[in-house]
C-alpha cells in the first residue's frame, strides 16, 4: 500500500530564508531517491533539495520566489509500501568505557559542486569508527571548485548539458549573476548550429558579446501630449557607432588644464594684423583649434602609441598623422579628417579646417574626407562647459575633448596671477594606453600650448 511522505529542506549550512529559484519537478512526476526537487540560492552558492526517497510527486508545497529554511516542507511524495518499510536497525554496539574525549573527525559536506572540466571533486571525508584511529581529512583541491572554473548552474542544468555534449564553460549565462539556465544551453546549441560564435546566443553575438535586456517599451502618449520625430541619417549612423565604441572600448578619461594665455594673445594679434586680408577672403582666421591640432601633432610624434590602432593581437603604429575634428552641423555630429597635419603650418590647418567644416554643414563631405583618422579632437570651447568624457572614435585609441577656457588665479611661486586656462579631457583605450602614459600626454600637450615654440625643438 502506498504511503504519503514529506520531503523537507535538509541542513543547508545555517542559511535561513533562502529563495527557491528553480522547480525541478511537478506534481505527477516520478522521482528517484536523492533526485533534485527544487533549487535554492543562498548568498554564496546554489543547492538542490534532494528527494529523501523514491516515489511520485503528489503536491509541491513551494513555488518560485518562496523563501525556505532548514526543515521547511517542500513536497508530498507518494512512496510505495516496500520502499516505505523501515530497514532493519543495525545491531547495538556495547557502549565503550568512558575515555578522555578525542578530537572528532568531521564529515565533509555532502553537497559538492560537479566540475565540467573533469577536475577531481572532493568526496565525503570518511568518519572514524569507534575504536579506530582518526583518519586524516582528504586533501582539498581548490582548483576544482574555484568559481572561475566552475560554471554557475544547477546540477539539473549540468546534467542536461552533459546529455547534449555542451561544455558549460562556453555558455553565456543570462540569469542573475550570470547563472546558466536550461534555456541558455538551448540557445547555445542553436547558436552553434547556426554558425554563430560558440558561447553566445545569436542575439548576444550580434550585440558583440553583451547580454542586454530588451529596450523598454513605453506608451508615452498615455502620460501626455507627444511628438514623434525620426532621427536624421547622421544621428542613426553616429549613434550606432558611438554605442558600439562606448560598450566595447574600456574608456578612461584623463583631465588636465593648459595655460593658453600667451597663445591666445598670439592668436588675437595675428587675426588683428590680417583682418583686412581675412575680410577679403585672402586669408583664414586662426582658431584655437588650429593651434591645438598643431600641438597634438607634436605630442603624437613624441608618444606614437596614441597614433595607433588595435588590429586583433597587433598594434598598428601609423607613420602618418591625420587628425579628425568634430563638426557640429544642422543634421548632427560629423568628423572630417584633416590629412597630413604633420606637414602643414597653423595657417594652412586653419584654412583646410574651414573648408571641411563648410562642406560638413552643407552635407557635401565625401566618404574619403571622413576616413583614415589617427586621432580626434572634440572642441566645445565655443559653447561652454568645464569638462566632459568624449567617446573614442574607433579604431582610434584616444580622443581629446576641449572645453571653454576660463581666467583663473594661478600661483607662480611668488603670487597668484590671472591666467587663461583651457580644460582638457583625454579619453583613451585602456587596453593600449595606461594612466601614466595618458598623464604624460596631457602634461606635454599643456607645455606646448603654454609655449608653442617647444614644438619646433
Amino acid at each position: 500500500m502506498a504511503e504519503l511522505k514529506e520531503a523537507r529542506v535538509p541542513d543547508i549550512g545555517g542559511h535561513g530564508d533562502v529563495p527557491v529559484i528553480e522547480l525541478l519537478v511537478k506534481p505527477g512526476d516520478s522521482v528517484g531517491k536523492d533526485q533534485g526537487l527544487v533549487t535554492l540560492e543562498s548568498d554564496k552558492a546554489t543547492m538542490e533539495v534532494p528527494s529523501p526517497f523514491a516515489g511520485v510527486i503528489k503536491e509541491l508545497k513551494v513555488k518560485l520566489g518562496d523563501n525556505v529554511s532548514e526543515g521547511g516542507l517542500v513536497a508530498i511524495i507518494e512512496v510505495a509500501a516496500d520502499a516505505a518499510a523501515p530497514t532493519a536497525a543495525p545491531a547495538a554496539v556495547a557502549a565503550p568505557t568512558p575515555a578522555p574525549p578525542k578530537p572528532a573527525v568531521v564529515a565533509a559536506p555532502a553537497a559538492v559542486a560537479v566540475v565540467e572540466s573533469g577536475a577531481p571533486v572532493p568526496a565525503r571525508a570518511p568518519v572514524a569508527e569507534p575504536g579506530q584511529p582518526g583518519i586524516p581529512p582528504m586533501r582539498f583541491e581548490a582548483d576544482a571548485v574555484l568559481p572561475a572554473k566552475v560554471p554557475y548552474a544547477s546540477p539539473a542544468v549540468r546534467l542536461y548539458a552533459r546529455e547534449l555534449g555542451v561544455d558549460l564553460l562556453q555558455v553565456s549565462g543570462r540569469g542573475r549573476n550570470g547563472r546558466i539556465s536550461r534555456e541558455d544551453v538551448q540557445h547555445h546549441v542553436k547558436a552553434v548550429m547556426s554558425g554563430a560564435p560558440q558561447g553566445l546566443a545569436p542575439a548576444v553575438a550580434a550585440a558583440g558579446g553583451l547580454s542586454l535586456l530588451p529596450w523598454p517599451k513605453v506608451d508615452f502618449a498615455k502620460f501626455g501630449a507627444i511628438e514623434s520625430k525620426p532621427l536624421s541619417r547622421i544621428q542613426k549612423i553616429s549613434g550606432a557607432n558611438l554605442a558600439r565604441n562606448w560598450a566595447m572600448i574600456p574608456h578612461v578619461t584623463q583631465f588636465d588644464e593648459a595655460d593658453i594665455t600667451a597663445l591666445e594673445e598670439l592668436r588675437v594679434s595675428f587675426n588683428n594684423e590680417n583682418a583686412k586680408a581675412i575680410a577679403a577672403g585672402k586669408g583664414s582666421k586662426l582658431t584655437m583649434l588650429a593651434f591645438l591640432i598643431k600641438a597634438c601633432v607634436a605630442v603624437l610624434q613624441k608618444y606614437p602609441t596614441f597614433n595607433a590602432s588595435l588590429d586583433g593581437d597587433n598594434l598598428v603604429l601609423k607613420q602618418y598623422v591625420h587628425i579628425g575634428f568634430a563638426a557640429d552641423t544642422p543634421n548632427g555630429l560629423v568628423v572630417p579628417v584633416l590629412r597630413d597635419a604633420d606637414q602643414k603650418g597653423v595657417a594652412q590647418i586653419a584654412r583646410e579646417m574651414g573648408e571641411l567644416a563648410a562642406l560638413a554643414r552643407d552635407g557635401k563631405l565625401k566618404p574619403e574626407q571622413m576616413q583614415g583618422g589617427c586621432f580626434t579632437i572634440s572642441s566645445l570651447g565655443g559653447i561652454g562647459g568645464t569638462k566632459f568624457t568624449p567617446i573614442i572614435n574607433a579604431p582610434e585609441v584616444a580622443i581629446l575633448g576641449v572645453s571653454k577656457s576660463e581666467m583663473k588665479p594661478v600661483w607662480n611661486g611668488e603670487k597668484f596671477k590671472p591666467r587663461l586656462m583651457l580644460p582638457l579631457s583625454l579619453s583613451y583605450d585602456h587596453r593600449v594606453i595606461d594612466g601614466a602614459a595618458a598623464a604624460r600626454f596631457t602634461t606635454y600637450l599643456g607645455q606646448l600650448l603654454a609655449d608653442l615654440r617647444r614644438a619646433m625643438l
